[in-house]
């Protein structure tokens, strides 16, 4: 089995960052704007936007997949399990929904 990490970025934007444990699951919802055609939102179980996927070497924990790396894993949504909580970022196991393994091409 591949486990695939992701890092989860901007949870200061969303005031998340304190609430967020370790066994935590999250939806993973491919959500392109102008300024990443590559971006993942993180939503919670209830609907609410909780950061994204960190998509730049600026932001992209070491040991870690980018958005654009992950992103041919999945059409549309998968989700992930919180493993690690810091101050700044959140590390994933990207799980996805259709009982592939993590890392592996889903279609």
């Amino acid at each position: 089995m591949t486990q695939t990490f992701i890092t989860i970025s901007h949870l200061d934007d969303f005031g998340t960052a304190e609430f967020l444990r370790p066994g935590m699951e999250f939806d993973l919802v491919k959500e392109p704007n102008c300024y990443d055609d590559e971006s993942i939102a993180v939503y919670s179980k209830r609907g609410a936007k909780c950061g994204y996927v960190a998509n730049s070497c600026e932001t992209v924990a070491r040991g870690t997949h980018s958005a654009g790396w992950i992103s041919r894993d999945f059409d549309a949504n998968a989700s992930c399990v919180i493993r690690f909580v810091t101050e700044e970022r959140a590390i994933a196991e990207l799980m996805l929904k259709n009982g592939g393994e993590s890392g592996e091409t889903t279609q």
